[in-house]
């Protein structure tokens, strides 16, 4: 008995082949257009980024200016190009001018550094190794500087590698911006094809996974580079008034670390130098800011993150911290969306199939 089937038509053959030629064609255009496209992929990204978080209130300003979206555009472009360049700025400037009067007083033997008071002895763990190290920089910083020559050169490198990516971070932002301006200037344009690509993938739910991409972006803006950015603020007061030396840097550090959640790490050393050089009174208020400077995370965080997203929350701080932790800072907004299109693609998927085929 033969089983086997009757042979392809040559015109059934003739189709298979051209439908590969035909996919293979799509793909190598893919992959070429993916190849050009890719030096301008991140600024594309954080511009698309930008335009969406800054949506809400170009519409209010295009409402107040009577409808003209290019100026409303224009001005959102110069705010966020303000509120990026003249920190920028400052900072640069404070950290130029202290690694010159550092450099000044190093030439001319000026550099004196006060001894350390006794009570650092008495500290726990730390109190003993602390106060030698900084009793030998009080007294002879020059060998002090030799004995850590070969330690300090891999930080200096990594200084000056780190400013010059800050820099190159900077530029990347500024481009950004610009092209955030270009996509809010052309907004209807823009959701025309967002709504397009959305019903394409999603179907009948393309509507609701738009709108949940552009509010999960809004709310990791809102949930963790805003409450970043509120903590730095506080945390700058704080270094201020307690007269912490170089405090634009520590700021700077702070808010790197606030994003990565971590910002207890930096206020650590800081408190530390607070209670070695000022008065017990000044320090323990100063340790007591901290305090609140590091807990208002849980409290701004559950009102700002999620809001207004229908994920849970931690559906969103996961994939925000993923996404930072696999592909960086970009990351936070598109670890978030993907796990947030996930997670309903999930729950699409446990209502059944007859309900994931109609709605999806």
């Amino acid at each position: 008995m033969n089983t086997e089937g009757p042979p392809l038509q040559p015109d059934y053959r003739r189709r298979a082949l051209d439908v590969f030629i035909h996919v293979g064609l799509v793909v190598l255009l893919a992959t070429a257009c993916l190849a050009i496209l890719r030096p301008f992929l991140p600024l594309i990204a954080w511009g698309v980024v930008i335009a969406i978080a800054a949506y809400p209130a170009y519409k209010k300003l295009r409402l107040w200016l009577r409808g003209r979206g290019k100026l409303a555009a224009v001005l959102c472009t110069l705010a966020f190009l303000a509120v990026l360049i003249v920190p920028a700025i400052l900072l640069t400037q404070t950290m130029i001018g202290g690694v010159e009067e550092l450099t000044s007083h190093l030439k001319d033997g000026s550099l004196r550094i006060p001894a350390p008071p006794d009570r650092i002895e008495t500290w726990p763990l730390i109190g003993m190794p602390l106060h030698s190290a900084w009793n030998m920089a009080a007294t002879n910083l020059t060998g002090l500087l030799k004995n850590l020559g070969p330690e300090l050169k891999p930080v200096v490198s990594w200084l000056f590698s780190a400013s010059a990516g800050l820099g190159l971070t900077v530029l990347q932002f500024v481009l950004s911006i610009v092209v955030a301006g270009v996509i809010l200037a052309n907004s209807e344009g823009g959701a025309a094809i967002s709504r397009s690509l959305a019903n394409r993938l999603f179907g009948a739910q393309g509507p609701e996974f738009e709108e949940l991409a552009s509010s999960t972006i809004r709310s990791v803006v809102n949930g963790i580079i805003g409450v970043a950015v509120i903590q730095t603020i506080a945390a700058a007061v704080g270094f201020l008034v307690a007269g912490l030396p170089g405090a634009g840097f520590w700021t700077l550090l702070f808010l790197i670390a606030a994003i990565l959640q971590a910002g207890g790490i930096v206020l650590i050393p800081a408190v530390i130098y607070v209670f070695a050089i000022a008065s017990t009174t000044k320090a323990v208020l100063f340790l007591l800011w901290c305090i609140v400077v590091g807990l208002m995370d849980n409290v701004l965080k559950p009102l700002l993150l999620g809001r207004g997203v229908a994920v849970p929350i931690v559906v969103i701080f996961l994939g925000a911290i993923g996404g930072f932790l696999s592909v960086g800072i970009i990351g936070l907004f598109i670890g978030a969306v993907i796990l947030s299109v996930g997670y309903k693609l999930f729950l699409a998927w446990l209502e059944g199939p007859t309900a994931a085929g109609q709605d999806i």
